[in-house]
């Protein structure tokens, strides 16, 4: 199956029993989240094949899920430590000032006063409080993801991210 952008949800972490469910690592927010998916894609072999999931729900700080075609344990094996996704166009569309991790990725980021260049979006800490992005240049730097008071505005067309913050 080619896809061009998929948006990795989460992980096959694990096994629960031996009919075939398996233990799933969820980046989505919140944790459960992943549920709402019915049709999702998993890599293999380095492409992407669709798989259906059955049943799911959520078990202890995981979530298990019951994917087709899996009736035991020797056949869930093989999905450890591969990545699940869903295509881009299946996800909800997000309000004003809220966006996808993935539409960050790589972002250049600079101040809103100066001007002065930051670096380049490469990753995101969650904290509970507020994402942390993680900024990529002539050092790492981390700034949280607070829309409207640091974060000022998210040109997504200019591949931009202007912020108020003070950098030594």
């Amino acid at each position: 199956m080619l896809v061009s952008n998929p948006i990795i949800l989460g992980r096959v972490a694990g096994l629960h029993g031996i009919k075939g469910w398996v233990k799933v690592f969820s980046y989505t927010k919140p944790r459960e989240a992943i549920l709402k998916y019915k049709d999702l894609i998993l890599s293999q072999d380095d492409k992407w094949m669709p798989i259906r999931v059955i049943e799911g729900q959520s078990h202890g700080k995981s979530i298990i899920l019951k994917l087709d075609g899996l009736e035991d344990r020797n056949q869930a094996v093989t999905l450890i430590d591969k990545k699940i996704a869903t295509e881009r166009n299946k996800l909800p569309i997000l309000k004003n000032g809220h966006y996808y991790w993935s539409d960050l990725m790589g972002l250049k980021v600079s101040q809103i006063n100066g001007g002065n260049q930051l670096g380049t979006v490469k990753g995101f800490i969650e904290t509970g409080t507020h994402d942390v992005m993680v900024l990529e240049g002539d050092q790492e730097i981390l700034i949280p993801f607070v829309y409207g008071k640091i974060i000022i505005d998210v040109d997504l067309t200019k591949h931009h991210i202007y912020v108020d913050w003070e950098w030594d």
